[in-house]
């Protein structure tokens, strides 16, 4: 499953899946679908129950990515994704991961 390639323009977003997306799997299938894309960044829970994402990719990866945080995994229920284009805070980062909970 690939987005498109990864060797042109590298964007970055920052993701916040809002609605019933903690405790159903939503972010280790968010960091298998972004490996398989070839999404680099990393996604977190947060304590007011949403999910924030980083995520780098050329726009056509973080548009395929952005449409599948949308209905993300069959438990979760997202009632509003937040996108916010972000300069690069640092060059491409390697993976992407799982990070602890902000």
């Amino acid at each position: 499953m690939d987005g498109g390639d990864n060797t042109g323009t590298i964007d970055c977003r920052l993701i916040r899946a809002v609605g019933r997306v903690q405790g159903v799997g939503y972010r280790q299938a968010c960091v298998r679908h972004a490996r398989a894309l070839g999404i680099t960044g990393w996604v977190r829970n947060r304590l007011d129950g949403s999910v924030e994402a980083m995520l780098q990719g050329s726009p056509n990866q973080i548009a395929h990515m952005c449409d599948w945080l949308r209905s993300g995994v069959p438990g979760a229920r997202v009632s509003s994704l937040e996108v916010k284009e972000v300069p690069r805070p640092f060059d491409r980062l390697a993976v992407f991961e799982r990070q602890p909970t902000v």
